[in-house]
């Protein structure tokens, strides 16, 4: 029987996006986002993510939304082994060789440890509202392609020219290039099985796609047969998922988190979105008890899915859960 791989482990940072931040005040978001990133700097996870994003969800409030290459460039200043990474930066938000630029930057700071998640983009609201107006997805999907072949030539050697339908780039100079022999590391994230997929087969190291146990093998197939396409090495590729988290010592610890975070989101959002963002936790694979999420993920693992990356809702308040993850669940997987 073939050897299971070993699972890694990344952790999102509590930024404001999913209204993770509420109550804490604007001078004091910081310190609470740097101790987390602290506390991961010294255990047992490989990497610490931050969502790129301008407006909350499940809808725009006016609550806190921190950016996410300025959290980056953070990060990579006050920490010195745990590697930082975008789930994923949106193409289209920004120029791709500035991107390149500001990508290659902050993994100097951190002195080679970037990652970089890069997808099409889906946020309607805020696309339109920052005056990125909203192409169809084959447009954007496009802007992808191009731009992860900017990010390549870029870091490569610190030159690019691309005369593409998108993009036109005339010999634009990107020095000093990132520390990462290769550049840094492409995470191409979403499943779209007819074109995301087959740019992630063309230039990924890893890719970041459903993981529910049918959707994560039915995307891996797609991908196997793209990688064979374009003549890639499918078993080259990390298969990524992110879970929510929702951990307990027993059934009823799990259904008080659960409520603790609707409590914290019924007064923005109301009833009715209070309860469908719950729909984003129940009967998935990352909620029960440390028992129940380890054999959950370990039939997940054995199917190939080697990195996951954890969010935890309540995270900028209460770390029981991530203490009782991180004692209970991660040795089970990580050995």
């Amino acid at each position: 029987m073939d050897k299971v791989a070993a699972m890694r482990f990344g952790l999102f940072v509590p930024q404001g996006w999913r209204l993770d931040l509420v109550g804490i005040d604007k001078a004091d978001q910081w310190d609470v986002m740097r101790g987390i990133v602290e506390h991961a700097d010294d255990s047992a996870f490989e990497s610490v993510w931050v969502y790129d994003h301008f407006h909350t969800v499940p809808k725009p409030t006016e609550e806190a939304c921190h950016e996410a290459w300025s959290l980056m460039a953070a990060y990579a200043a006050t920490t010195s082994r745990v590697r930082l990474g975008q789930m994923c930066t949106c193409m289209a938000y920004r120029n791709p060789v500035y991107l390149a630029k500001v990508a290659a930057t902050c993994d100097i700071i951190s002195k080679g440890r970037i990652e970089m998640g890069i997808g099409g983009g889906w946020y309607e609201n805020e696309w339109r509202a920052y005056g990125y107006g909203f192409p169809p997805p084959g447009e954007r999907l496009g802007m992808l392609d191009e731009g992860v072949q900017i990010f390549r030539q870029a870091w490569a050697d610190g030159h690019v020219s691309l005369d593409g339908k998108h993009y036109q780039v005339d010999r634009a100079i990107v020095t000093p290039t990132p520390i990462q022999d290769g550049g840094i590391p492409l995470w191409i994230a979403g499943g779209g099985e007819k074109v995301t997929l087959k740019i992630a087969a063309k230039y990924a190291r890893y890719t970041n796609f459903d993981g529910t146990p049918e959707g994560f093998a039915h995307k891996s197939e797609i991908l196997r047969g793209h990688c064979a396409d374009v003549g890639t090495d499918f078993d080259a590729i990390t298969r990524s998922a992110n879970y929510n988290v929702a951990i307990g010592r027993d059934e009823a610890e799990v259904e008080q988190r659960l409520a603790n975070l609707k409590n914290r989101l019924l007064p923005i959002v109301g009833e009715e979105r209070a309860e469908n963002a719950l729909g984003a936790f129940r009967g998935l694979p990352a909620v029960g008890t440390p028992e129940q999420i380890v054999e959950n993920l370990s039939a997940l693992q054995r199917s190939g899915m080697t990195y996951a990356i954890f969010y935890f809702p309540e995270l900028a308040y209460d770390r029981s859960g991530l203490e009782l993850f991180e004692r209970e669940v991660i040795p089970a997987l990580a050995g």
